[in-house]
């Protein structure tokens, strides 16, 4: 019982581990890419955070920009031409003829979700001493095996009932915990023969941390799944 006991609070122990392990990065979920797209790669992109707020907009456009610049880009943010709101449909096509930009990645942000966890209970084994007094000891002292006190004489009994060792289960209840999820979703575009979307994913953030944290993580996973089709070059 005591084994199973030690298990069973190993077990609740690790899976609780592993939820707060996954609550620290980004993973790319729904990914799509367009099988016929046999372009060369995308070699000036403008980069579109559609966001209200203008210093998220800020953070999340310069990320990408400084990762497709790693990769041989000529990548600019919409805010350097639109600084008060991200661009309208009209002027996105207006923009994209002016600068020949031949690419277009765009982060829309998503609703949040809230999903509940279950820890499940577990058990732990606590071992205690009981120290048997001398013969005649009606009070309660603790006994370091050093000190000589005349007044007690030496105990006569057997020695392993002097010190008794029992266990005790210690039961730790199950509980509810809250998962706060940021979705966002990341599109490319390319901008010749009227536009057409080549590529898109929805990355998935459990709690967040700060936000130049999550675009650079986010940032880097978009890049690689880009390289990797060939839509864009390999990386410096």
């Amino acid at each position: 019982m005591h084994a199973s006991g030690k298990l069973t609070g190993l077990t609740a122990l690790c899976c609780l581990f592993s939820f707060l392990c996954t609550c620290t990065s980004s993973i790319l979920v729904d990914v799509w890419h367009d099988p016929s797209f046999t372009a060369p790669p995308l070699g000036k992109m403008l980069v579109v955070a559609v966001r209200k707020d203008a210093t998220k907009r800020r953070i999340w456009e310069d990320a990408f920009t400084g990762a497709l610049g790693n990769h041989g880009i000529a990548a600019m943010s919409s805010y350097q031409l639109f600084p008060d709101t991200p661009p309208d449909t009209n002027q996105l096509i207006a923009t994209v003829q002016e600068n020949r930009f031949d690419g277009i990645l765009a982060i829309l942000i998503l609703p949040t979700e809230t999903n509940l966890q279950h820890v499940q209970g577990y058990t732990t084994i606590e071992r205690n001493e009981r120290y048997t007094p001398a013969a005649g000891d009606n009070r309660s002292r603790s006994y370091t095996g050093t000190e000589k006190d005349e007044r007690y004489p030496p105990y006569r009994g057997p020695y392993w009932k002097r010190y008794r060792s029992y266990y005790r289960e210690i039961e730790h209840p199950g509980y509810t915990d809250s998962q706060t999820v940021d979705f966002r979703a990341i599109d490319v575009s390319t901008t010749g023969a009227g536009g057409r979307l080549i590529w898109s994913a929805t990355s998935r953030t459990p709690y967040p941390a700060t936000v130049t944290d999550v675009q650079r993580g986010i940032a880097g996973l978009v890049l690689t799944d880009l390289e990797k089709r060939r839509i864009i070059n390999p990386g410096k």
